[in-house]
């Protein structure tokens, strides 16, 4: 990309289209199109299509989704389907149509087999049954990688993927029951310490283990593989480092001040025992995350106590 390029992101006010337009700015690039949900829905197909014929980007990264844990997955399963599915397949389509000559698709680690050798490398896609608890956006956005792919193979466009593990950072949703883990503790544990809680729940026994990327170093991933990668496989995204979920609750409870019992309930559902992402190839390609974990929580903890609205959404 040329520091005039026109690039289009989709989803700009999301945790991860918001970090790549800070990176691309940060970088120097400066003619960045958005648009936000109310001026372009990109469930529809014939505003999709008017946008890119309109606009013409050059080049696009595709953050825009429907996102959601393990409570939000499970209770609107057609939803999540759905609305990535049409989604991504407008945005993909019309940039085919439009003669885009790069697009970059963000998909998530739970594309891969629940049961998965770890750590995951790219190819172990479609090997095997996914996790339950996420299938409905898994499959979403296997269709997605694919449809890039088969463009690729029919039509030679440039079209690539990327496959983040679990993210966190600033703009990241902080809502009680439709959050992620990291999030999700980060507001528990805050309202403890403000409510002087003597303890706090967290669901199921605490042995899963998890690896979370800074969206940041995310944002600088995606801008470094526009620049520098193309091919039908997707590229992971993470750190190669995983912790338990109990060891996470122990670090967040500690950076925000939290200093009572954590108890664990283990009627509720664990997920996935283990999803760790072999990050080897993005390194072979030059690349590798800056950011500690408990740097970057401390750094989320400041995001989620300058932005109230965040925790009410």
């Amino acid at each position: 990309m040329e520091q005039h390029s026109k690039i289009y992101v989709a989803g700009h006010r999301g945790m991860v289209g918001s970090a790549i337009v800070r990176e691309l700015q940060r970088q120097g690039y400066s003619n960045i199109i958005t648009r936000t949900h109310s001026e372009l829905d990109l469930t529809r197909q014939e505003q999709v299509e008017a946008f890119f014929a309109a606009e013409k980007p050059e080049y696009v990264f595709l953050a825009a989704a429907k996102v959601g844990g393990i409570v939000a997955n499970q209770s609107a399963l057609a939803d999540f389907m759905y609305e990535n599915m049409i989604l991504e397949m407008n945005v993909i389509h019309a940039a085919w149509k439009n003669n885009c000559k790069k697009l970059e698709f963000l998909g998530s680690s739970c594309i891969y087999p629940r049961m998965a050798p770890q750590p995951m490398k790219e190819e172990c896609l479609l090997t095997g049954a996914l996790e339950k608890t996420n299938e409905a956006y898994a499959l979403a956005k296997i269709s997605g990688l694919k449809y890039c792919e088969f463009l690729n193979r029919q039509y030679g466009t440039d079209f690539i993927s990327v496959m983040p593990t679990n993210l966190y950072g600033p703009n990241d949703n902080y809502h009680p029951e439709h959050s992620h883990v990291l999030p999700a503790l980060i507001r528990r544990f805050h309202e403890a310490k403000v409510n002087g809680l003597k303890e706090v729940t967290c669901w199921g026994d605490g042995s899963p283990l998890r690896e979370f990327l800074y969206v940041d170093d995310l944002a600088n991933l995606c801008v470094f593989l526009m620049n520098h990668y193309s091919g039908n496989e997707t590229v992971n995204a993470g750190t190669g480092k995983e912790l338990s979920i109990k060891q996470l609750t122990e670090l967040v409870a500690k950076v925000v001040g939290y200093d009572g019992e954590i108890k664990w309930d283990t009627t509720r559902p664990n997920g996935t025992p283990r999803k760790l992402l072999d990050v080897s190839k993005a390194e072979k390609l030059g690349w590798r995350y800056r950011t500690e974990l408990e740097d970057g929580i401390r750094l989320a903890y400041e995001d989620f106590l300058n932005n109230p609205m965040r925790a009410e959404r």
